[in-house]
C-alpha cells in the first residue's frame, strides 16, 4: 500500500495556493479548509463525509460550497476523483501514480503502489490510440473483513 508523506500545513497550503491561482480559481477559506480534510485523514470520503466533517468545524459551510471546493481541488489537480462501480465518487488527494483497493465487504478503499508507468505497459491498443494513464480498481477484502471471514467460515 502507498504511504503518503504528509506534507507540512504551511508547504501544503503553499502548493494548494499556487495550484488553485495557476487554474484562474480564488484561494478562499473553504477551499482550504476542504483540502486540510481531505490531507487528514486520507480515506478516500465521499462529498457527504467531506460535509459532514467540514461542519464540524466550519459550521457555516454549505453542502454546495463543499461540491464547489471538491470541483476547484479536481480542476487545479490536488485532488483525484475516484469512480468505484454505481458508488458515490470519493476523493483521494493522492495524486502520485496508484490504483485502488475496494473492500466488496466494508466498502473502505485503499491505495496501492501502482508499479507500471503507461511507458511500460504493454497493451495492444487500436491504432492511433496512445496510452496516457493507467487506473486500476482492485476488489476484494481488506484485512479486516477477510479475518472476519475466515473467522465465520470455522
Amino acid at each position: 500500500m502507498v504511504s503518503r508523506t504528509k506534507y507540512a500545513p504551511i508547504e501544503q497550503d503553499e502548493q494548494l495556493n499556487k495550484r488553485l491561482t495557476h487554474s484562474g480559481l480564488r484561494v478562499t477559506p473553504q477551499r482550504q479548509h476542504v483540502h486540510e480534510i481531505l490531507m487528514t485523514k486520507m480515506d478516500h470520503p465521499t462529498a457527504d463525509q467531506v460535509f459532514l466533517r467540514a461542519k464540524e468545524s466550519m459550521p457555516e459551510i454549505s453542502m454546495a460550497t463543499v461540491y464547489n471546493c471538491l470541483d476547484a481541488l479536481v480542476k487545479c489537480e490536488m485532488v483525484k476523483q475516484v469512480n468505484l462501480d454505481r458508488g458515490a465518487t470519493r476523493y483521494c488527494p493522492n495524486m502520485k501514480p496508484h490504483s485502488h483497493f475496494y473492500c466488496d465487504e466494508c466498502g473502505s478503499v485503499y491505495d496501492i503502489l501502482q508499479t507500471i508507468s503507461p511507458d511500460q505497459a504493454k497493451f495492444k491498443l487500436p491504432r492511433g490510440f496512445k496510452l496516457q494513464n493507467i487506473d486500476t480498481n482492485i476488489h476484494g477484502l481488506c484485512p479486516d473483513c477477510s479475518a472476519k471471514a475466515k473467522q465465520s467460515a470455522n
